[in-house]
This record gives structure tokens, C-alpha cells and sequence, in this order.
């Protein structure tokens, strides 16, 4: 099965020369970001709020021959953002061709319970976190000659989910930002050349728990069965 999965590989593209940063890489989508990259020969660097689950996924991709660092980052905080480009450009040389803003965190609870705090740390890490990184990260972009921005978006920001609407809220704006400035503004600011924006792709998270039966100890309705893995 690996050897299929090395030659499917080989057979497309090498992004090898390429550099990349991937927030939260040490699970979920990060992570199989991260693996798909390295595969693809790029140079990347992640970062994790944890240090034991940083240096574990450092050592595991060390032995599969992939080159990865990382470094100790929460991405809501502004002075870490800024020390992780820091490090970025002092690995890659000040350049930078791929910025995938992976990081997203979610509380989910009914609307009227939300606090003040919950909506300031749901806003940092999910949308502001990104907004910023790409301001930080823009120079690097810019002196690449092919940068390209990543934004991971959810259902939640197109449809209702149950308790999660701050988390789509968070989604949407993260959405406009994408879609109405980075791809359509006529600045010479970023000068995009187009956004790909891809359609809905099952994936695992622990987010989807919320919306399993067992766990919340009722019968499902037929509707939440897009939310299942």
C-alpha cells in the first residue's frame, strides 16, 4: 500500500525548493496537510501549542526522511505570531511559497451561554490568528515570486450546526476575507491570481462528537448524518 502510495506520488508533482508553514500540524487536518507536503518533497515548518506533541510528530517525520521542524506557537497570541515568522524567515531564508492557516479551535454551546471571552478567544484563534499571519508572512510570500495562501474553511460557515454558532461565525469571516479581498481586491497589496476553492471533503474531527448520538445520549436525526465520520 505505501509503495502504490509513493508511486501515485512520484507520477504527479514534486514540490521539492518549495517552502511551507502549516499552524497545527500535529493533528487532525494539520497534520495529513503536513504528510501529503512532505511527501511532496517541500520543506516545512509547523507549530503546536504542545511541546510533547510537537516533538513526537518531529521524530516520527524525521524517521520517514521528511523535512519538517517546528516550534512551540499559540497562534492567538500576537507576539508569538510574530516570533513564528521570525523563525520561519530564519529557516527558509526570508522566503515563503505556501501558508496554510490550519490552526481553528470551537466551544460549543447554545448561543444565548456564549461569554464575552468565549467569542475574544474564538475570533483570535480562528480568524484574527490567520488575518494576521498572512499580514506577518507577506513579505516572505511576496520575495518567494509564488506565494499561495491556504485558508481551511468549514460547512459550519454555510450552514446552521447545533451549538456551533460562533464557530461559524468565525468560518464566515474567514470566508469573506478569502473570497472578497485576497482574490477580488484590485490593490497592489496582494495581487492575487485566483482562489481555489475546493467543494465539502469528509474528514474526522473531534468537533464531529458533538453531533454523534452516543455522545449526546439521544436518537440522531437524519440530517446530522453529513456531520458523521
Amino acid at each position: 500500500m505505501a509503495q502504490a502510495d509513493n508511486s501515485r506520488k512520484d507520477n504527479r508533482w514534486s514540490l521539492q525548493g518549495m517552502t511551507a508553514l502549516v499552524t497545527g500540524g500535529t493533528k487532525g487536518i494539520g497534520h495529513a496537510i503536513i504528510e501529503e507536503l512532505a511527501g511532496l518533497r517541500a520543506r516545512i515548518h509547523t507549530c503546536s501549542r504542545t511541546e510533547t506533541d510537537l516533538n513526537k510528530c518531529l521524530l516520527d517525520w524525521a524517521a520517514k526522511g521528511f523535512q519538517v521542524t517546528g516550534s512551540v506557537c499559540d497562534v492567538s497570541s500576537q507576539a508569538q505570531r510574530e516570533k513564528l515568522i521570525n523563525t520561519v524567515s530564519s529557516e527558509f531564508g526570508g522566503k515563503l511559497n505556501i501558508l496554510v492557516n490550519n490552526v481553528g479551535t470551537a466551544i460549543l454551546k447554545p448561543t444565548p451561554d456564549f461569554t464575552t471571552e468565549d467569542f475574544s478567544f474564538m475570533m483570535g484563534t480562528n480568524f484574527e490568528s490567520a488575518y494576521n499571519l498572512c499580514q506577518l508572512a507577506y513579505p516572505l510570500l511576496k520575495a518567494s515570486g509564488a506565494g499561495s495562501i491556504v485558508f481551511l474553511s468549514s460547512i459550519a460557515g454555510v450552514v446552521s450546526v447545533s451549538f456551533g454558532s460562533l464557530y461559524g461565525a468565525t468560518k464566515v469571516h474567514s470566508k469573506v476575507f478569502r473570497e472578497y479581498h485576497l482574490s477580488n481586491s484590485n490593490g497592489t497589496h496582494w495581487r492575487a491570481r485566483g482562489s481555489v476553492i475546493l467543494g465539502g471533503i469528509p474528514v474526522s474531527t473531534s468537533i464531529l462528537l458533538y453531533n454523534r448520538a452516543d455522545f449526546l445520549h439521544r436518537w440522531g436525526h437524519v440530517s446530522e448524518c453529513l456531520l458523521l465520520p
